[in-house]
């Protein structure tokens, strides 16, 4: 029984997401959904078993699994534009399929089970930017947080505009759109990676996605806790940290609190296990 507590958040993941995979798959009648979700849940709690066995890079395969999976097959195979653009141009259309799913499960109601657990193990423009030199920022976090907030507006703006001005074959146009995106997140991240000093600056800064995942991480069920009879305040699980985020404190108030992307590197470098 205690062996089995141990595993109960790679558990916990499978069930939730095979229950979805489950659901889609019966409500929609087509079995895509059984596989795509499956196959998530799998490399998710695949990760998570890694994780508690302290394999060093469990976190970095389901990055891959998951992330290359979305970015090539999902993106560029199926041409379905999975960024915040093509979640409101399905939006737009009344059609629940592809990006408004993927955004339902992992970026609105998803949060408040496993908060940003997707900007740790999912998405893929972090999985390229882990890669880069500056796992732990090396500066303090810059006041740019409302440039996100531009990011999002942008996007309702350029999708709301293409409805309004009935430009045929949108949906090619998200495909485009979809390229275009990436290649400029990913020049971006990368270079404010370097100016910065922190391969996440992108993520606090810039990334439109966080506008959904910030206010419902607040309410995440697993969270990173500390105890503090065994915490001695070294500091050290701040300093690792890529989000800034003051796991010694419980509450919800937390410094950062919704920036935790459950990555570990806070428990995994505690002297005293505290975390």
């Amino acid at each position: 029984m205690k062996r089995l507590k141990k595993y109960l958040i790679p558990i916990i993941m499978l069930v939730v997401f095979e229950a979805i995979a489950i659901t889609l798959w019966l409500t929609k009648n087509n079995i895509f959904y059984l596989l795509n979700f499956s196959y998530i849940g799998i490399s998710l709690a695949l990760g998570t078993f890694l994780l508690i066995k302290k394999y060093r890079h469990a976190r970095r395969i389901v990055q891959l699994l998951v992330g290359l999976y979305m970015l090539i097959y999902l993106g560029l195979i199926c041409g379905e534009n999975m960024q915040i653009e093509g979640f409101w141009y399905y939006l737009f259309t009344g059609v629940f399929e592809a990006a408004t799913i993927h955004y339902a499960v992992a970026k609105i109601f998803g949060p408040l089970l496993f908060g940003r657990g997707w900007c740790g193990y999912a998405c893929w423009t972090a999985m390229v930017l882990d890669f880069l030199p500056y796992k732990t920022p090396a500066q303090p976090r810059k006041k740019l947080g409302w440039i996100r907030y531009v990011m999002f507006a942008v996007s309702l703006v350029f999708v709301s505009a293409l409805f309004l001005a009935h430009v045929g074959n949108i949906e090619r146009i998200m495909f485009w759109a979809f390229i275009a995106g990436n290649v400029l997140y990913y020049g971006a991240g990368i270079v404010l990676a370097f100016v910065f000093r922190d391969n996440r600056a992108f993520c606090k800064y810039v990334c439109p996605v966080t506008v959904f995942l910030k206010p419902m991480s607040y309410f995440a069920l697993f969270r990173v806790k500390c105890d503090k009879e065994k915490c001695v305040d070294c500091g050290k699980c701040k300093r690792v940290c890529p989000m800034d985020v003051d796991v010694t404190d419980n509450s919800r108030k937390r410094k950062n609190g919704t920036e935790c992307i459950l990555c570990m590197e806070c428990v995994k470098n505690c002297p005293k296990n505290a975390l």
